[in-house]
């Protein structure tokens, strides 16, 4: 008779495995369990040092920082103002990855994990220190956090290992190289319970932290309660200024509806209490203005419609608003700027800075503005407050610098801003452009009488005309409502007879000069993009 095979090997080599992927994924979640401490401790210390001192917020902005042209172009083209969340979800994905990665270390080759979580600390105090905005003790929070998440760790993988130990077979591989026990409930309820008490604790504190930053941030209340001076000057809207046409852009933008795209992962609290503004550099008197002092100056109100260079043909990266403000060169010319400046270095809270053209700031004819107030309040967070940059007829990102701190007259020849070095120009112009917003490519209409309706924008120049195109066929001349001025966008539409099927239209604008809308399409680096807009637009 044959003999059966001997299948005990092979079962025993299976248990072996199961059981070693169970103790992995403890480790695993043992080093989550420690970062998770890591950042809850920096959180909780930051309410004590300063709010500067978040690591994963720090690690964020500094990604942002390095980020590639390509990259950054891809992530506002994909995500929208979205983009940072993105950032965010990514990094603590990456974060929970290699928390998890330093934990199965620390099991199986100790102490490479421990030495993998102070790497990590340590490259979280470099990306806190470098920042624009970093205090004498911004390093203090990663610095207790790390070392707090290295003693954890190292615990959490005793007790694992211990708990491995002894839930040994009883007749284990010599190449496993562990000793069996006869009480292994005492070392599984040892790490399970020191477990569950860190993540519960880390969950409390890093919950706690978060919630006690937000009840001692007064700065929301601060602007609810500011009172800004009476606009000396207000803007008069003329009649036929806006139509009312379905789809159509609002001739003024609001707020919770304008684009943002800043380098801000998180948005900057300033109280103006405490808030100045710098004006240095090639300049016979350098001085620092408070909130109060630049109130003192006078206020006015402007309508100005911004533009930013990751706007592509067609793109709803524009918007336009009142703007209450004082204009920059009232205060170049307290300083008194230097002959041989061309020009204004800015520099915001968070690090950032935009070169603007001298000429632009100083030019009587053009109201660049330092702002305080958007759409009749004090700006939102989230667009600059307590103070901006609003320059017409440049792209954003050379002139609208928000949580503005310095002004500095300077060179393009001795300093460079923030995105000249990513590949774009240091002079940007906005480019005479227009776009179709109804009807929209992805709403099909009804067959009969219709309207093509959009705006165009010619920052400083104005807009003389703008033509429509179906199906490749003549120009036709669009109705443009009344300008409120040549730095704020018109609205135009077109009368469209529209039969059933599937039609293009095409968009094209004349500026006051005469100069026609490039019709050549140009990526939006390295100084905004070019082309006319040609919609599908489908009857029914």
């Amino acid at each position: 008779m044959s003999q059966q095979p001997n299948r005990e090997p092979n079962r025993s080599r299976g248990a072996r495995r199961r059981r070693a992927a169970f103790f992995a994924f403890l480790a695993a979640v043992a080093g989550v369990i420690s970062a998770g401490a890591l950042l809850a401790v920096a959180e909780a210390v930051a309410l004590l040092t300063g709010r500067d001192g978040s690591p994963l917020l720090a690690v964020g902005s500094f990604v942002i920082d390095i980020v590639p042209r390509w990259a950054k172009e891809f992530a506002i083209e994909t995500f929208g103002e979205n983009d940072k969340l993105f950032l965010l979800v990514s990094l603590g994905v990456a974060v929970v990855i290699a928390a998890a990665l330093a934990g199965v270390l620390q099991l199986v080759r100790p102490p490479l994990g421990l030495v993998l979580v102070g790497l990590a600390g340590a490259l979280a105090v470099a990306a806190v220190v470098t920042r624009a905005s970093a205090g004498p003790l911004a390093s203090l929070p990663t610095v207790i956090g790390t070392l707090v998440a290295v003693v954890l760790l190292h615990l959490l993988a005793e007790r694992l290992r211990r708990w491995r130990q002894t839930a040994a077979p009883a007749t284990p591989d010599p190449r496993d190289g562990d000793e069996p026990s006869r009480e292994p409930a005492v070392d599984r309820r040892r790490f399970l319970g020191m477990a569950v008490l860190t993540a519960v604790g880390a969950a409390v504190v890093g919950t706690g932290a978060r919630i006690a930053s937000a009840a001692t941030s007064s700065i929301d209340g601060i602007r609810a309660a500011l009172k800004l001076p009476a606009a000396r000057s207000t803007v008069t809207v003329p009649q036929g200024a806006e139509f009312a046409i379905d789809g159509l852009s609002p001739l003024y933008t609001p707020n919770a509806d304008f684009y943002r795209v800043d380098t801000a992962l998180t948005v900057p609290e300033l109280d103006p209490g405490t808030w100045s503004l710098k004006v240095t550099g090639m300049v016979d008197n350098e001085f620092t203005l408070s909130f109060q002092d630049l109130l003192d100056l006078g206020l006015d109100e402007y309508s100005i419609t911004l533009t930013c260079v990751s706007n592509e043909v067609g793109g709803n990266l524009l918007g336009t608003a009142k703007w209450l403000g004082v204009p920059v060169r009232t205060v170049l010319e307290r300083a008194g700027v230097q002959k041989g400046a061309d020009m204004v270095l800015s520099t915001s809270s968070d690090g950032f800075t935009a070169s603007t053209p001298l000429s632009s700031l100083t030019d009587e004819n053009l109201d660049a503005i330092l702002a305080v107030a958007m759409n009749g309040e004090p700006l939102p967070f989230e667009h600059g407050f307590p103070v901006r940059m609003v320059v017409p007829g440049l792209y954003g990102y050379v002139s609208a610098t928000k949580w503005l701190t310095e002004l500095k007259a300077t060179t393009f020849a001795d300093d460079q801003a923030y995105w000249t070095p990513r590949g774009y120009s240091e002079k940007a112009p906005i480019k005479l452009s227009s776009r179709i917003d109804t009807p929209r490519v992805d709403t099909p209409v009804q067959a009969g009488a219709t309207k093509i309706a959009g705006v165009a924008w010619a920052q400083p120049v104005g807009v003389e005309k703008v033509e429509v195109s179906i199906d490749d066929a003549d120009w036709i001349p669009a109705t443009l409502s009344t300008p409120v001025n040549d730095s704020t966008w018109v609205q135009w539409y077109v009368d469209w007879e529209a039969t059933s099927g599937v039609h293009y239209v095409t968009v094209r604008a004349t500026d006051k000069e005469g100069k026609l809308q490039v019709e050549e399409r140009a990526p939006i680096a390295p100084d905004g993009s070019t082309g006319w807009q040609r919609s599908l637009v489908t009857v029914s």
